[in-house]
């Protein structure tokens, strides 16, 4: 099981070669391997032959883009982490993130330091084997490594302390998250009032559209299991 950057074996995808040749020499410093492959056609075969740890690709390359190639190898490998490098921010990208199981996805241009996190979030993806994909119910959809909800396939705009309290209850599911913890976790060494946590709640429980969030009296609340 690979658990850090520098265990990896990585295929990159790009077509501008200067953008890959930059991308795969920083890759090869802190990789353990680095294959490369200039469209999605080359890529397809690059992976067949070497099974790489993990994938970024750009979205625009001849033969064959970026989200074909994912939804080919998604047709028989759900589990590779694969990252997509775009120019577009658009709510549909934010949707095939989601329909291609895609660990993230890097907003152009790509930089060493937006290279390095999507890693780590790989490396988790990886060492946690967990679907990253949390399903509320069967129109909801919550992604913890791209902290984005889906209701009815389209992306739902939170505010940091809505995404805040959704992403900690769902990824402890599990349990109830205690006050003290929501106020830690949340409003960090601010005081929260009872009323300023109800009212993100409502918040929150408006934007979910559904009955998802249970409160325990005295205790504190926790996310409805229904299909995570």
């Amino acid at each position: 099981m690979q658990n850090s950057i520098s265990n990896l074996t990585i295929l990159y995808v790009e077509d501008d070669e200067v953008i890959r040749q930059n991308a795969v020499e920083y890759l090869s410093r802190i990789c353990a391997k680095v294959f490369e492959a200039k469209d999605g056609l080359e890529a397809l075969k690059v992976y067949k032959n070497q099974k790489p740890d993990v994938i970024i690709s750009d979205i625009q390359m001849p033969k064959i883009d970026g989200l074909e190639m994912t939804r080919k190898i998604r047709q028989n490998d759900k589990k590779t982490p694969i990252i997509i490098a775009t120019a577009h921010t658009q709510n549909s990208y934010l949707l095939k993130a989601v329909e291609l199981q895609l660990v993230k996805y890097i907003v152009k241009p790509v930089t060493s330091k937006k290279l390095k996190d999507a890693l780590n979030l790989a490396c988790e993806h990886l060492s946690t084997k967990y679907n990253n994909i949390k399903k509320l119910s069967q129109n909801t959809l919550y992604d913890t490594l791209n902290k984005t909800l889906l209701i009815d396939e389209k992306p739902i705009k939170l505010t940091k302390n809505e995404l805040l309290l959704l992403d900690i209850m769902v990824k402890n599911h599990q349990r109830v998250i205690a006050y003290k913890e929501i106020e830690s976790f949340i409003w960090l060494d601010e005081y929260m009032s009872i009323e300023a946590l109800r009212s993100l709640v409502r918040a929150l429980r408006k934007k979910l559209q559904g009955d998802f969030i249970e409160n325990i009296s005295g205790v504190g609340y926790k996310i409805k299991k229904k299909s995570i």
